[in-house]
């Protein structure tokens, strides 16, 4: 077990501390973290142990490998401050659109960069990640990421170029899914349920949904035509979301979050 860091810690940067110390990858005294908010780093402090540095140049004398955490805007200006103690460390940025070549222009082709995607689930522990390396990084490099990244929920590899699908689908698929649950508890509400009894069934059955799809490997359809009986309730709604351009609202909402994820990309 090595040590790590943390340049930034805001609500990621908490969730991936809170995961990787609960599944025991290190300890607290292994764990180094800096934020320009003291009241940030004293709860942090309090809750997992860690150890908090006094400045980001203090934090990267301490570990071999560090998780910028901190905010897109924000990156390219702590990459360029650190790049001298930055060059030789495992640099992991979870900054959405801030790309490997990018990063590595600034501290050197020689650089160790990971990039990763996660999104906000991870704060409950289940997250969808999705991770990509410069040909700098070694297998003990790439495996470090992800059991980091594996604390917090699923972590795939996958090719940079794939990362602004990747934002566009499960960075920005949380907000389309906490929007259809707001729904299906307002089509309960409309149907004489209480909200807060409507809204714990469409939140619990969104995640049934998923568990299945998840656990059975059975496609999206074929669960689905297991629900719809003939000349039932459930085949009515469908056939309204189907009128509605359900389906094809969904996958325009996803393509147009890529594009935007490749406008913002550097």
């Amino acid at each position: 077990m090595g040590s790590i860091g943390f340049i930034g810690a805001g609500n990621m940067a908490e969730a991936l501390i809170g995961g990787v110390v609960k599944k025991g990858l290190y300890d607290p005294s292994k764990i180094v973290v800096y934020d320009i908010s003291e009241d940030r780093l004293i709860l942090l402090q309090e809750t997992y142990n860690v150890i908090c540095a006094k400045d980001s140049r203090q934090l990267l004398q301490e570990v071999p490998a560090v998780v910028l955490a901190v905010k897109p805007s924000v990156l390219p200006s702590v990459v360029d401050e650190l790049k001298t103690q930055l060059k030789d460390k495992l640099v992991i940025s979870i900054a959405a659109g801030i790309s490997i070549d990018f990063i590595m222009n600034v501290l050197g082709r020689d650089a160790r960069v990971v990039r990763v995607m996660p999104n906000t689930p991870a704060l409950v522990g289940e997250g969808a990640s999705a991770l990509a390396a410069s040909i700098t990084c070694s297998d003990s490099d790439m495996a470090c990421a992800r059991d980091i990244f594996s604390a917090v929920g699923m972590c795939l590899e996958m090719k940079e170029g794939l990362l602004n699908a990747v934002t566009a689908l499960s960075g920005s698929g949380p907000a389309f899914a906490f929007l259809f649950i707001e729904a299906l508890a307002d089509g309960g509400v409309r149907s004489g349920l209480p909200r807060d009894k409507a809204l714990a069934l469409a939140a619990a059955t969104l995640k049934g949904a998923a568990a299945m799809v998840a656990q059975t490997g059975i496609q999206p359809g074929k669960l689905k035509d297991m629900v719809t009986s003939p000349a039932g309730t459930t085949i009515e709604g469908i056939s309204v979301l189907e009128s509605r351009g359900f389906r094809s609202a969904v996958i325009d909402a996803v393509f147009a979050a890529y594009r935007r994820a490749c406008d913002l990309t550097r």
